[in-house]
């Protein structure tokens, strides 16, 4: 079941809200000894969670569906990155990772116990199911918070964006689960942050004009990192933009902090950096090539979510901020404190 997208959490009865994780969602079916963990998109997971795998055996009826998200969590909340990291095609490296930063699993549904299917029975039926199945369970098993009050909602989606959720979602009481189908509802965060424009990528659809331009952060070392593209603009704006960076383009390499990406096509580990372009095994064959500019314009854009030290999505280009200096342009602002809830749903010591 899936979620379509609103601005606002709905007013009225009839609706219950949970945090918006934001891991991988995942099916978790239970038959007697065998324990499947789907993927969203139907592919199987258990070889990058093995530690879920007995646990999970502990937890579940004998035989059930479960609907959920596979996180990681640290004490700065959730690790989107190193999730990731976990789809790794060598097990000897999955293996080790399960160990040195162990998933979690947060259950949100109920889909069957035993011979009895759920999905035609409403949601608060399905959640008093949920919560009796998981009553005894322990770490890193989890059930997902829930309430019918909107100002508690409310209070959620203004303080769990520091855990690293995005948002949070709005389920009818009396909706049926409903699979491949908008049903839910997600009102998810869009933050404003001011970027140092470093370079830009060209638009796949015509060379003379600019894909998505490249952004960068200052951490506290006074290194720009690479923190995400901002894109989606019209053929227009594509144009507009290739003319704006021409000047900028002039000499660009001779002093730009990214200058050891474009000569080398990789950064190695020890430099703590990310490389704007080249490929990895993320990218699929996509063309990530990147032209440098001097890293003198600030742009304002929006995004919903940061995940780590990157923008979890796509930013939206806002405005030029010819007010602003590059080196204004900090982590700073963006800093937000994780919920003490986080620290209680997961048992992690502060």
């Amino acid at each position: 079941m899936l979620a379509k997208r609103v601005e606002e959490l709905p007013e009225g009865d009839g609706w219950v809200f949970e945090p918006k994780w934001d891991g991988f969602r995942a099916l978790v079916f239970r038959d007697g000894e065998e324990i499947y963990i789907q993927s969203r998109d139907e592919k199987p997971l258990n070889r990058y969670f093995p530690e879920l795998l007995t646990p999970l055996g502990s937890a579940l009826p004998a035989r059930c569906v479960l609907d959920g998200e596979i996180v990681i969590v640290k004490e700065h909340g959730l690790d989107f990155e190193e999730l990731q990291l976990r789809l790794h095609p060598a097990a000897s490296r999955v293996r080790l990772l399960s160990q040195q930063s162990p998933a979690a699993v947060i259950f949100f549904d109920m889909l069957s116990e035993g011979d009895r299917d759920l999905r035609s029975e409403p949601f608060e039926a399905r959640r008093r199911a949920l919560e009796r199945v998981l009553s005894s369970a322990a770490p890193p098993i989890h059930l997902t918070p829930a309430t019918t009050e909107l100002g508690i909602a409310r209070d959620w989606f203004s303080r769990f964006e520091g855990a690293g959720l995005d948002g949070v979602m709005a389920k009818p009481v009396s909706g049926i689960y409903e699979p491949n189908k908008r049903s839910m509802l997600k009102v998810k965060h869009e933050r404003d942050c001011d970027c140092v424009v470093a370079g830009f990528r060209r638009y796949k659809k015509d060379a003379d004009a600019v894909g998505s331009l490249l952004l960068g952060l200052y951490d506290n070392n006074g290194a720009l990192q690479h923190v995400g593209v901002c894109a989606s603009f019209s053929v227009e704006k594509r144009l507009e933009l290739t003319e704006f960076l021409a000047s900028y383009r002039e000499n660009a390499l001779e002093n730009h902090p990214w200058r050891q990406w474009a000569e080398h096509e990789m950064v190695t580990v020890e430099l703590g950096q990310r490389m704007p372009g080249g490929q990895s095994r993320w990218s699929q064959g996509k063309d990530l090539s990147w032209e440098p500019v001097r890293p003198e314009l600030v742009v304002e854009v929006a995004y919903d979510h940061m995940q780590g030290s990157r923008f979890r999505h796509t930013a939206q280009f806002r405005r030029w901020r010819f007010d602003k200096r590059p080196g204004d342009c900090t982590y700073e602002q963006l800093e937000v404190v994780p919920p003490q809830e986080l620290f209680e749903i997961f048992g992690i010591s502060r």
